[in-house]
């Protein structure tokens, strides 16, 4: 990714969400540009504005946290973009060496202790995935709660490719659009905290030209941390769902996320849960069969 480029829109898309109101400024009758003028965010982080129009060409290099920190405040970023701020700041001056995960020469497989974990969560889907959304691990719930994701080999189990290039997920993600905005800004963010990564690369790469829909929301520059809340499925073998979910950053492999799907207890959304074992014990068992 090319850094700069990555700093400068950015910044520049951030300036243009805030508005005067927002910011505590006179709003004026002469504005040529959405939302903040550079100057009024040079005042606002108390830089001046020869300062932060080089920042806002992407020279992210050397900038001290506290200058980082005024301009998130400035722009009123959330959690989310100011990590992603300072991931681009630590990518240009090479200081995200040392954490930058190193690239693997063969393909990562999860220790047996691992498997054996996700394989104790019996009520709920568990899996591992990356910052690009290649799912790496899974118990058997997640295999078949994920079964159209793996039913597709130009898949390559990998989410966002699911999301953006495979009809099944307009049907397997009732709510598309939002499913689109939150795996478009999961990848942005994947992009700021390891830029070096030329799988990631190649797949935004691989989106941006086959989906307009992923190009059209990769040009936001939206991101996001995305580690609790619910979601709406539809199962194509056990119908509408609606699960809680939990993100967990992996201690020993960071970059890598377990995930885990549960439902309210008593709920129509847990008997889902144990019909979709059932199915899946099922189809377990055909398949042996044959």
């Amino acid at each position: 990714m090319d850094n700069r480029a990555e700093a400068r829109e950015f910044l520049t898309s951030r300036r243009a969400k805030i508005t005067p109101e927002q910011a505590g400024l006179p709003s004026g009758s002469r504005r040529r540009v959405p939302g903040l003028r550079r100057s009024e965010v040079a005042a606002l982080a108390d830089v001046s504005v020869e300062y932060y129009a080089k920042l806002e060409r992407g020279n992210l290099a050397g900038v001290s946290p506290a200058v980082l920190e005024a301009v998130a405040r400035a722009l009123r970023l959330d959690d989310a973009e100011r990590a992603h701020l300072l991931n681009l700041a630590q990518a240009a001056d090479g200081s995200d060496a040392l954490t930058r995960p190193r690239r693997r020469a063969t393909p990562w497989k999860p220790h047996r202790s691992l498997q054996w974990v996700l394989d104790a969560i019996t009520a709920g889907p568990a899996f591992v995935r990356n910052g690009r959304m290649d799912l790496l691990a899974a118990n058997e719930l997640a295999r078949a709660f994920y079964t159209d994701v793996y039913a597709t080999p130009g898949n390559r189990a990998n989410l966002a490719r699911f999301q953006f290039l495979d009809p099944a997920s307009r049907r397997f993600y009732p709510d598309w659009d939002q499913a689109a905005d939150i795996a478009v800004a999961i990848l942005r963010t994947e992009a700021g905290r390891n830029p070096h990564d030329k799988d990631l690369h190649d797949l935004v790469g691989e989106l941006s030209t086959r989906s307009p829909e992923f190009r059209t929301r990769w040009g936001a520059h939206n991101v996001r941390l995305h580690g609790t809340g619910t979601k709406r499925f539809h199962h194509h073998a056990v119908g509408d769902l609606t699960l809680a979910y939990e993100g967990l950053e992996m201690a020993a492999w960071p970059g890598l996320t377990l995930t885990v799907y549960t439902a309210e207890p008593g709920s129509a959304d847990e008997e889902g849960l144990r019909l979709l074992a059932s199915w899946a014990a099922t189809q377990k068992a055909g398949a042996a069969g044959s």
